[in-house]
Order: C-alpha cells, then structure tokens, then sequence
C-alpha cells in the first residue's frame, strides 16, 4: 500500500518525550477505559523495541493501544523489553526524529513508529543507523527512488474492514441514515469513508450517509474527544441513529454522544474492539468495532527481528490474512453476522472490489 501523501513538519519544537514502560502519566492503566497493560521491564533477552508512539499515545483506545498489545505478546513470547516515546500534539518534525535517533543510540531495535507521521521522521534517521530496522505503521516511503533497504511499512485493508462494519449499519439501521467521523481528513482515514460508504450502499443504495472530519489537516483531529463528541452529536441531531469513527482517541467522544443521544442510537468503534475498554454506559451504544490489527502487525515486525528476516518495504494485513475484520462484543450483531460474513467472503474471493476513495 502506498501513500502519496507526504507529511509537513507542524507546530514549534517540543520537548522530546521518551520513557521505559512504566507510565506514571497514564494513571488509567491497565483499567477498564484506561491503557493495555505492558510490562517492558521484564527481564528478558530477546530484543529491544523502541515504540514511538503517535499522538495520544498509550491509553487511545484504539491504535496506538493496538500496538502496544503486540508489543505485550512480544514480551510474553519473544522475551522482548521495550521503551516508548509519544509523539505531542503540534511538536515539530525534528522532535519525531530525535525520539527515533534516541531509541537508536540506546541500541532499540526494531523502532516502530506507530502511525504515517513518522514517515518523514524514519526517511531522515534509517540511513545513519543502516543495523538497525524501521517499521512505521501506516507508513509510507516519501523517497522511493531511493529506498532505505532497513525499513518496513506495514499497511492496513482498512476499506475491507469498514466495507463489513457498513454492512452492520446497514442492516441495523431504523432511520436509513447513518454518519462517519474522521479524525483528519486525508488518504488513509478516506479508505476508512470509502469501505463504510460502500458497505452501507451495498445492502441500501438509499441509505443516507453524513460524512464529517473533525480536523483537515492538524493530527490532533486524533486526540480531540470534544470533537468527536461535538461532530457525532450533529449528526445523531440531524437523523442517524449510527455513527462510525475513524478519528484514534477522539472516538470516546463520539461514544459520549451515542449515549447522550439516548436509546436507538449506536457507534462503531475501530482499530481494536473498543467495547471492551469503553465504560458501561458506553457498551450500551457499541454496535461493533472495524479490526485493525495493529498488534498482529506491531509483534511480526518483532519477531522477524527475533529470526534474523527482518520485515522490509511494504507489507498489507488484509481480510484474507486476518489483518482486517470486525467485532462482536456485546452481541447487538449476532443475528446479521450470517450476512456480514458472506460479504466478507465475497471480498476474498474478489467478487466485490471494494473502493479504497470516496
């Protein structure tokens, strides 16, 4: 999968924020709501992982969580230890690549940056540490005439995974109108737009869907819970009764609002199943959750490390692989998962292409 997007330097510098596992900051850890418990400390030998995480780091929920589940089976199997580093809201391209050389002087390898706006960050600092192995999640190369030989970029079916969580609102529907917030606007949260359009048009073509993006451009349309509540309530106001986000930890907002709007209205989580680190009043409003396997992904790029074949170039997790999919949690789709499964096998047989642009 390739981006070609290329991200800007934003903000002023900040200060460089990395830290070993233990997270007196995140005081929700290992909590229902709160952060995936990751134990980096615990003696083993296997490798050193440096996790540069995204903005909101490890507690979102959702992405950068994902990959800290990965990074807890490598501890649990590999016998990894690990550091984390978290990328602030506006810092400046140079801190991204301090963190990176910082976990490489301190012999991390791989360095994982979780989420496209490492890109960059990566592209600068592999070649000065041509031993050590990149992997950036979501990632993309912004010079691919002159490829680093010591980089992965592990990409998502995104649009497969929403085409199936469409199906789900379609089929669950009362009011035919149903809504998607996107914490930025740019090509990779559009894959997740495209899937879910496609989803929900493949079972009613007549199905009306709102579309909003909380930030255009400023990542932190990714740490922004206000307005993910904000958007989410707008469209509950204006007639649907199920909203999907793709918007990282902004996504609790959009779980607010579903259990403001009252009963007969629903959410759709992503990335991991949100439904269970949600609070108990927001469970009631969880329909299902797209499955983005970032832990699956995080932990191969590890043990390719482990085995001496180290992950390079682009690498996708789709449906077929398992890279992609949906929850069930809570059990509010067990009567249409007959439904959303022979979508599925659809996909992987390639009788339905699905879309990856609105």
């Amino acid at each position: 999968m390739r981006l070609s997007t290329r991200i800007a330097a934003v903000g002023a510098a900040a200060v460089l924020a990395l830290a070993g596992c233990a997270r007196d900051d995140n005081p929700g850890n290992g909590t229902s709501g709160g952060s995936v418990d990751l134990d980096c400390d615990a003696g083993g030998d296997g490798p050193k992982v440096g996790l540069a995480y995204d903005v909101g780091g490890r507690g979102d929920q959702s992405f950068n969580d994902s990959a800290a589940t990965g990074m807890q089976r490598a501890v649990e199997e590999l016998g990894a230890t690990c550091t984390e580093g978290e990328a602030q809201d506006g810092e400046a391209e140079s801190a991204r690549e301090d963190r990176l050389r910082q976990m490489a002087d301190g012999d991390y390898n791989p360095i994982i940056g979780i989420g496209f706006a490492y890109s960059e960050a990566v592209d600068a600092v592999a070649p000065d540490y041509p031993e050590v192995n990149f992997a950036v999640v979501d990632g993309y190369d912004p010079t691919p005439d002159e490829p680093n030989e010591n980089v992965a970029y592990l990409g998502f079916a995104e649009h497969e995974g929403s085409f199936l969580v469409g199906v789900a609102a379609a089929e669950k529907t009362e009011a035919d109108h149903v809504g998607f917030v996107g914490g930025v606007n740019n090509g990779l949260i559009q894959k997740f737009q495209a899937g879910y359009e496609a989803g929900v048009k493949a079972v009613n073509p007549d199905i009306e869907v709102d579309v909003t993006y909380i930030e255009q451009s400023n990542l932190s349309g990714f740490a922004d819970p206000a307005g993910g509540k904000a958007a989410a309530a707008g469209m509950y106001d204006g007639g649907a009764d199920i909203v999907y986000h793709a918007a990282g930890g902004s996504g609790s907002g959009v779980f607010d609002a579903a259990v403001e709007a009252g009963e007969g209205k629903w959410a759709i989580g992503v990335d991991s199943d949100q439904y269970l680190t949600a609070t108990e009043e927001q469970k009631k409003h969880i329909l299902t959750s797209m499955l983005k396997r970032v832990d699956v992904a995080t932990f191969d790029m590890i043990q390719s490390v482990a085995d001496g074949k180290p992950l390079t170039s682009y690498q996708t997790y789709n449906l077929e692989d398992d890279g992609v999919g949906y929850s069930t949690s809570g059990g509010f789709i067990d009567d249409i998962t007959d439904v959303i499964n022979g979508y599925a096998e659809q996909i992987k047989s390639g009788a339905v292409k699905v879309p990856e642009t609105p």
